[in-house]
């Protein structure tokens, strides 16, 4: 039997265990550059939002502050203090969630308000993770078997936007369509014909054929790498925190949603990547990371962060899952913010490029999704749940049929109306509470 203390390249499949570190590192870096730019996104569009308006340099600020804080939150992940942190292969990054309400809250409040409103938000998150004993059953494996499969397509839409080269006025051009359909052939070809663990490098071979591409199609501005010095250290409270009931109460609705995008996060991982279910200590550890990292982020300036699925599709589709290895990635994250030209080349990755990595992925966590929902059995009573909110939560976040919400309160609509993970997690959680435990036996004697 082999001994997970010595040194072996097989320990890459083990969550425990130690890997050579010139062996470790590539993977860790796979796993970075497959979220640096997602982490970054969202600061840009809150900060773009708010009033009185940020400078150049407050926003270079928060992004530093940004890596910095996602790689110190990958590792407690990885390995928790206390309680907080669920000992697994998590990638922790900026969360989209809550762009729609930081958002208008930095519009209406200005962006202190946002910083207040995540401190209180990620402490009640935080505090929900240690606490999830006394609640964890209303989440059967049926509903967090659902919010996978709800996870795995709305990112959907985000690997075609990435393929198209994001939000950039050049969507869809020739450029970015080749770009995106040439890394994505060099996934396929590596992960045909790689040999032994370096088949699992996959994405970083075509992120780098990718960037090389990108450079010759003048998608990259190699000049600004270096910019912004060689060493800057994080700031901790670059915006004093100010509190608004009406922001701090909808910010904490929102950190409820990204809970159960987390839930679904980890359990994805645990089956893709471990083969078995999630256990209850996990769960509350990912959790309680979330919500006090997310606090941190906040000291930070920053918003909240959360798990990324980009990377629980990355694991579930290399079965790399050694922490140790990851680990080499949260450094390079930490290294990121402290350095800036490391950091400036990391998030001159195209979105094409990641778009041609990420689209395969994000198909993986669907998958993952369905395989979870076989696992917990065909039944009439789950066949029901997992059905039902699915077919509510794709069906009433649609964008063509957005309308429908037009009678509910601006607030459901703010939550509920652009976010198919939460509508899904929502109806799951009130089936399996209203629906009875013995349908299926009394179809049966029927």
């Amino acid at each position: 039997m082999e001994n997970n203390t010595d040194y072996n390249i097989g320990n890459i499949y083990k969550l425990d265990g130690r890997v050579p570190l010139a062996k470790a590192v590539p993977f860790g870096i796979q796993h970075i550059l497959a979220m640096f730019v997602s982490n970054l996104a969202p600061i840009t569009i809150i900060a773009a939002a708010a009033q009185p308006s940020l400078s150049q340099a407050q926003i270079a600020v928060l992004l530093q502050n940004a890596m910095f804080v996602a790689g110190i939150a990958t590792l407690v992940q990885l390995y928790p203090i206390w309680r907080i942190g669920s000992k697994l292969p998590v990638v922790m990054g900026v969360s989209f969630t809550f762009v729609a309400v930081l958002s208008t809250i930095s519009a209406g409040y200005g962006y202190p308000a946002v910083v207040g409103a995540v401190l209180v938000g990620g402490l009640v998150e935080g505090t929900l993770g240690l606490l999830v004993k006394n609640w964890s059953k209303v989440i059967p494996p049926i509903v967090s078997a659902s919010v996978v499969t709800a996870i795995g397509y709305s990112l959907f839409t985000v690997g075609t936007r990435s393929f198209g080269g994001g939000y950039a006025d050049d969507f869809g051009s020739w450029k970015n369509l080749c770009i995106g359909l040439v890394t994505l052939i060099v996934c396929l070809l590596w992960n045909i014909l790689a040999k032994g663990y370096l088949k699992q490098l996959s994405v970083l071979a075509g992120l780098i054929v990718g960037y090389v591409l990108s450079i010759f199609l003048g998608k990259v501005d190699l000049s600004l790498i270096m910019s912004g010095g060689v060493v800057a250290l994080p700031r901790i409270l670059p915006f004093m925190p100010q509190f608004h009931a009406g922001a701090v109460i909808s910010t904490c609705i929102i950190f409820l949603v990204s809970a159960a995008e987390t839930i679904g996060d980890t359990s994805a991982l645990v089956s893709g990547g471990l083969n078995r279910d999630i256990e209850s200590r996990e769960i509350s550890g990912s959790l309680a990371c979330d919500g006090y990292a997310s606090s941190l982020s906040g000291l930070f300036g920053c918003p909240p962060v959360t798990s990324f699925s980009q990377n629980v599709g990355l694991v579930a589709m290399t079965k790399v899952v050694n922490r140790f290895t990851i680990m080499t990635g949260a450094v390079c994250m930490i290294l990121a913010g402290l350095l800036p030209p490391i950091g400036n080349f990391f998030s001159s990755l195209p979105e094409s490029v990641l778009g041609g990595c990420t689209i395969m992925m994000f198909g993986t966590i669907l998958t993952s999704g369905i395989q979870m929902i076989s696992r917990c059995g065909f039944t009439q009573r789950n066949i029901t749940i997992a059905s039902l909110s699915l077919a509510i939560g794709i069906g009433f976040t649609s964008a063509s049929e957005s309308g429908i919400w037009n009678i509910f309160p601006e607030m459901a609509k703010t939550v509920f109306a652009e976010n198919v993970v939460a509508v899904v997690f929502v109806i799951a959680i009130v089936l399996n509470l209203l629906l009875p435990k013995d349908m299926d036996i009394k179809k049966i004697e029927d």
